[in-house]
């Protein structure tokens, strides 16, 4: 099997460190080859809090995606999330010389460089420079200004910074692991990938992407990402509720929300009582269904209330035709999506990796729990895609260098017709002297 067409996807999450590996098929889709997961006790709210236990976890997930796929694997591409993550618009411009004619990508390329250069908080580097609307001689809402002519251009750009020691701590773990990182990518931009179309991106939607420790959220319009916010509570927040208001042990409490759990306390029977086993020589404790939901709807609350907080002061709230899509592990909760309907006024339903995927024999991949890790993939793809893009206008621009190996390409397919067209008349010649 050919290495050169598969890429692996590492999520390494507060609890779970999960790793795809895939490739594109004849249609387009994605097909997982091999999937690895293993427990995550090294990460908590996406930062690395132990180095040893973290990379163990990464080789034990990688090892039994690559025994699956059957292949070596030394490139992944890894997501990076946690309440260290700021975003916030800055604005950009370059000068053009008045004799070049029109706008190149080498000027847009240029004009994205520069702003990897600003001034960030101390302690903090910039991981996504993402373009918003560009602006030629002062007139605005361009969306793509290569062909026009213009001597000024400017845009916005929505800045992503993360924590330096958080990556630092990341690519050493994966270093550690016997990998390579060849990108990183924050969470949620992955997880748009698997679970939004380009027509809810085009019309507004906002990605809620629950997590263990975390609650990520990414809003797009127009088909660009408009803003992004990492809120520090996730699904292990609820299972601590849980596990101190009924007085359980933790994996207990984790059982009885995946189980049993309801985000809206209403839905849940009254009457519904659910045993647990007690600890040593002491009787079973029951546990009230409608108390449960009481106990998640109340954090599922402030959760909401933040998230919507986030929507409001982006500004986009009544542009949200799309509305609101949720993945993740937390997600899976019940009456989750009719919560947030009935908290925030928007459209909600749940976003799972389905629309991207081929055929595959790992059913579990199609769970929203996995979206981060297959959008992961899907962003490798689209490097590659981006890079062969750029490649051709490169070659298609007026004046640029023709790779070395076409014009030899070339060169052999001339003297070859060359030589059979020579052929050709001496034996015309011949014929016709003979005939006459």
């Amino acid at each position: 099997m050919e290495n050169d067409n598969l890429i692996v996807g590492l999520d390494i999450g507060t609890t779970k460190i999960c790793a795809i590996i895939g490739r594109k098929n004849e249609f387009g889709k994605l097909e997982v080859m091999g999937m690895g997961k293993a427990v995550s006790d090294g990460v908590d709210r996406g930062i690395v809090t132990n180095i040893e236990k973290t990379v163990h976890a990464i080789q034990k997930a990688v090892e039994d995606c690559a025994n699956m796929a059957e292949v070596d694997i030394g490139d992944v591409i890894v997501g990076i999330a946690g309440q260290h993550i700021q975003s916030k618009i800055m604005h950009g411009s370059i000068m053009r010389a008045p004799t070049e004619e029109e706008i190149t990508v080498e000027d847009v390329r240029r004009l994205s460089s520069d702003m990897h250069n600003i001034v960030v908080p101390p302690g903090n580097s910039i991981i996504h420079v993402m373009p918003q609307d560009y602006t030629v001689d002062y007139e605005g809402g361009i969306k793509d200004p290569v062909g026009m002519a213009g001597t000024r251009l400017e845009a916005d750009f929505h800045i992503i910074t993360a924590q330096t020691t958080a990556i630092h701590n990341i690519n050493k773990c994966v270093r550690k692991a016997n990998l390579e990182s060849k990108q990183l990518i924050l969470e949620p931009l992955a997880s748009s990938l698997s679970v939004l179309s380009d027509e809810e991106k085009e019309a507004g939607v906002c990605l809620v992407d629950i997590g263990g420790g975390t609650t990520d959220i990414a809003i797009f319009y127009e088909n660009i990402i408009r803003h992004t916010a990492v809120i520090p509570l996730g699904g292990n927040i609820i299972t601590s509720d849980i596990k101190e208001g009924c007085m359980l042990m933790q994996n207990q409490a984790e059982t009885l929300k995946t189980r049993f759990g309801k985000a809206i306390a209403e839905e849940a029977n009254p009457n519904e009582i659910v045993s647990i086993p007690g600890l040593r020589n002491r009787p079973p404790k029951e546990i009230s269904i409608r108390n449960l939901a009481a106990i998640i709807q109340a954090r599922m609350d402030e959760i909401i209330e933040i998230v919507q907080n986030e929507i409001m002061q982006s500004g986009y709230y009544k542009k949200l035709a799309g509305g609101i899509v949720l993945t993740g592990g937390g997600s899976q909760l019940q009456c989750i999506s009719q919560l947030f309907e009935y908290m925030t006024g928007l459209d909600t339903r749940i976003g799972y990796p389905n629309e991207h995927l081929g055929k595959s024999v790992i059913e579990d991949v199609k769970s929203p729990m996995y979206a981060t890790s297959v959008g992961l993939v899907l962003a490798g793809f689209k490097a590659l895609d981006d890079r062969e893009e750029k490649y051709r206008r490169r070659v298609a621009n007026a004046g640029a260098p023709i790779p070395k190996i076409m014009v030899k390409r070339e060169a052999i397919a001339t003297n070859f017709f060359k030589s059979i067209t020579e052929r050709l008349k001496t034996i015309i010649s011949d014929d016709i002297g003979e005939e006459y």
